[in-house]
């Protein structure tokens, strides 16, 4: 949930162990056949840079033989010299970037592999990938590679980034690209969507910094210590996708314990800050019941600096302190907290298909309201205000573009739009799941969403293995509807009738 959510909801409302005991086998089972990331960092706070040495232990589990390995370096979607890969679009800047234009980048100091230093390349568009050669690797071979880097953090309200309250390290080590059966997914870094596709693995990571800073991190808290100033933390984070931290002066942090799970909620200036961490605890219950278990021991809400209405991480969500409005706040946590079940649990591909998230934490959200009457928004009121914003907005973009792709199954590059890549994986992407409700009923609706969390809980999913799942849960033969929407083929008009 990013980038032009705040914008969706006003067209909505204006018209190394912390895992609970059920879920303690599905955390231990992912955590035994995942990559280990080892990373101590030094954060200078007063220069905004941050060095790093990374150490990763890498199986190989496919049947290819590797001779080289390549990392994602996002943060180089900061820079100067970065067009296609930009982090913010140009409509953006001015917004993202309050004090002008500030460079952000990482700088590769050297690799190793084995423990012997290695060459390596920087490659891929503009600057965005790192090639690492190393021995031959096959299946089941595993190989360390340790990576010494140096962050450049720019002043940019932005997942990578720090403003006026919050300094954000979203998206900001070298994270080995997906293998898949013709080699490494290595698109970049771009504006739209959430440009992110990672593996779950393991993680500890070491980090100072000054002692006047709060931290809010993916991961749970093994040890503190201060000393000259500085603290210094360890984390432990087990079958994670990603890994994150927001640092913060400003700080106050609200508690609350649901069942194994500590939520907290860090915020600043905030007078609705126990009704917000209500609605986080909410949220937990709610997905948790209503999907499957949440399966760690700590959930982090924390309002930050940042351009869009929110941003998911591991066991860590943005929301961004720009929203002015109570309900478009609570929105956002709760959308936010949906996708630690789609995306953080059941991952995808989400430069292939953002629908298969986006969509899904929308359909949650919806749910939500109907679970939750207290909030005093009504789920037919969100699907309906939906429906409608959706049909205006085709009409809008025919009238404008003469044409539009209503098709959802698309790379997120080949939306011609940022506004419509939102309503077809986010608002279209809702209206397909309510569809395929009203098709086979509440109750069967609710198995296939239990059922889909189970099969791909820890692993990838793809189009075609949710609509197989949700066949086998429904009984019903569900291949050529959901197609209909995914190709365009369906009439949404008609529902609106």
């Amino acid at each position: 949930m990013k980038k032009f959510y705040c914008f969706i909801i006003m067209l909505f409302f204006g018209m190394f162990v912390f895992v609970g005991c059920g879920s303690n086998n599905i955390i231990v089972d992912a955590s035994e056949n995942a990559n280990l990331y080892k990373i101590t960092a030094n954060l200078d706070y007063e220069n905004k840079m941050l060095s790093a040495t990374e150490n990763l232990e890498y199986t190989n589990r496919s049947e290819l033989t590797l001779t080289e390995l390549k990392f994602h370096l996002h943060p180089n979607a900061f820079s100067e010299s970065a067009d296609s890969t930009k982090a913010v679009s140009a409509t953006q800047m001015e917004k993202a970037y309050n004090n002008g234009f500030s460079e952000g980048n990482i700088k590769i100091v050297s690799t190793y592999v084995n423990n012997t230093e290695s060459a390596f390349e920087i490659t891929g568009e503009e600057n965005s990938i790192l090639q690492v050669k190393i021995p031959e690797l096959n299946k089941n071979q595993t190989v360390d590679i340790k990576i010494n880097f140096v962050l450049t953090i720019p002043n940019v309200n932005h997942r990578f980034g720090y403003g006026n309250n919050t300094l954000n390290l979203g998206n900001w080590y070298p994270i080995v690209c997906v293998l898949e059966s013709e080699g490494f997914f290595t698109q970049p870094y771009n504006s739209s969507g959430d440009p992110f596709y990672s593996e779950i693995s393991n993680y500890l990571v070491d980090i100072t910094y000054d002692e006047n800073l709060k931290i809010a991190h993916t991961g749970e808290l093994k040890k503190s210590t201060t000393s000259n100033g500085k603290n210094k933390v360890e984390i432990s984070a087990l079958a994670v996708r990603d890994f994150a931290l927001v640092f913060s002066e400003k700080f106050e942090v609200a508690t609350a314990q649901v069942g194994d799970t500590l939520v907290q909620y860090f915020y600043y200036n905030d007078d609705n800050y126990e009704f917000n961490l209500q609605t986080a605890v909410d949220s937990l219950n709610t997905f948790s019941e209503l999907i499957g278990e949440y399966p760690y021991s700590v959930l982090n809400i924390v309002k930050c600096n940042f351009l869009h209405g929110g941003m998911e991480y591991p066991m860590l969500v943005y929301i961004s302190d720009v929203i002015e409005v109570q309900q478009e706040y609570t929105n956002v946590i709760i959308h936010e907290i949906a996708h630690q079940w789609w995306y953080g649990v059941v991952g995808n591909n989400q430069l292939a298909y953002g629908w298969l998230d986006e969509g899904l934490a929308e359909y949650s959200t919806a749910i939500f309201y109907k679970i939750n009457p207290q909030y005093d928004v009504t789920y037919n009121d969100v699907v309906g205000n939906a429906l409608s914003a959706y049909l205006l907005f085709c009409d809008v973009y025919r009238e404008v573009y003469e044409t539009l792709d209503t098709s959802m199954n698309r790379n997120v590059l080949n939306f011609n739009t940022d506004t419509e890549y939102v309503y077809l994986s986010y608002v279209k992407g809702l209206l397909m799941f309510d569809a395929v409700s009203e098709l086979i009923g509440d109750k069967k609706m609710e198995k296939c969403l239990q059922q889909y969390y189970d099969k791909f809980s820890m692993k990838f999913a793809t189009p075609n293995g949710l609509i197989k799942s949700f066949e086998k849960s429904s009984g019903k033969d569900l291949q050529s509807y959901i197609t209909s929407w995914l190709d365009g083929t369906v009439v949404l008009e008609q529902l609106a009738g």
